[in-house]
């Protein structure tokens, strides 16, 4: 399926302002807001989070299925999808995130 409609699957995320990813040490590594071009981060997170407890290795294998074409597209082009590129290094480095929702 393509992320358009795996997205349609996730549960809605207008309750949220955004959510914070927080490292190992407690900071924040970093913040995906609800608004146009992370909204649909933001609904991918919040869903591997619910389900996962946080970002970990099995959450980060998830969300890159989700992504579908999009993860692709971040292998070929680093950078490009930053909140993809934090998955894949997750898988890489096995260091995941704890996740603090924020409400709208």
């Amino acid at each position: 399926m393509a992320f358009a409609d795996n997205l349609k699957q996730l549960p809605p995320v207008a309750h949220l302002a955004a959510l914070q990813l927080m490292d190992a040490a407690g900071q924040v590594a970093a913040t995906i807001e609800n608004k146009p071009g992370q909204a649909g981060s933001l609904a991918v997170y919040a869903a591997l989070a619910a389900k996962h407890g946080g970002i970990n290795g099995l959450a980060a294998q998830e969300g890159l299925e989700i992504y579908a074409e999009h993860t692709v597209d971040s292998r070929a082009n680093p950078g490009k999808h930053p909140n993809i590129d934090r998955l894949l290094k997750v898988l890489e480095t096995g260091e995941g995130f704890t996740v603090k929702l924020i409400p709208a």
